[in-house]
Order: structure tokens, then sequence, then C-alpha cells
């Protein structure tokens, strides 16, 4: 069982920076890939971005790539997510998610899911 908490939302203006912060619980936190989805209001969840155990392998949503970086402390047991270049359309609620082993870009192969943490951005 894994539990997790994001930190880091707020509002900020476009153009602007946030690092989001998602602590995991339990000793086996270097055994789950770990993703970060969105749900901006009235659309569905979408894949943000993934990262491998050893955080050696991530993935990307072509809207973000190259503006947000995802990383991995694994003696913090803690994920991050670096979004630089912020625009009104990353506009959301962020979620942490976890799974064993291997990466993901679907959601519904995560099996751990944060209370998500809301980011706005103004225009």
């Amino acid at each position: 069982q894994v539990q997790l908490e994001e930190s880091g939302g707020g509002l900020v203006q476009a153009g602007g920076s946030l690092r989001l912060s998602c602590a995991a619980s339990g000793r086996t936190f270097s055994t789950y890939a770990m993703g970060w989805f969105r749900q901006a209001p009235g659309k569905e969840r979408e894949f943000v971005a993934a990262i491998s155990m050893s955080g050696d392998t991530t993935s990307y949503a072509d809207s973000v790539k190259g503006r947000f970086t995802i990383s991995r402390d694994n003696a913090k047991n803690t994920v991050y997510l670096q979004m630089n270049s912020l625009k009104p359309e990353d506009t959301a609620v962020y979620y942490c998610t976890a799974r064993r082993f291997l990466v993901s870009r679907v959601e519904g192969a995560y099996d751990y899911w944060g209370q998500g943490t809301r980011i706005t951005v103004s225009s």
C-alpha cells in the first residue's frame, strides 16, 4: 500500500514556474514507477509525465515536453514536477500516481493516487 500526498500548487502568472512535490509513504518507493496526471475543469484526466523506478527513464505528454521536468529522490520517497513557462491551459488539478515497476502513460495502469493539488495559471 502506498499513500501519496501532493504539495506545491497555487496561483501563478503565465510564463511563471512552480514545482510540485509528491511524498510517498512506505519503504518500497523505489519499486514504483511514478506519474503525474492532470484534470482541467470540464475535461477528462490526462497524462502529464512519468518516471521509472530508478529515474533513468521519463515520459512526457507532447503538451508539456520541454517545459516540465519530472524527477525523483528515492532517499526522500518523493517525486517532483518542475513546471516552467506555464500557460493558462496548464490550469488543472494535478495528481500524483504510482504503480509497481513499469512506467506507463495510461491512467488505468496506476494503482495509487493522491488527492490532487490545484494549479491556476492566470493570463
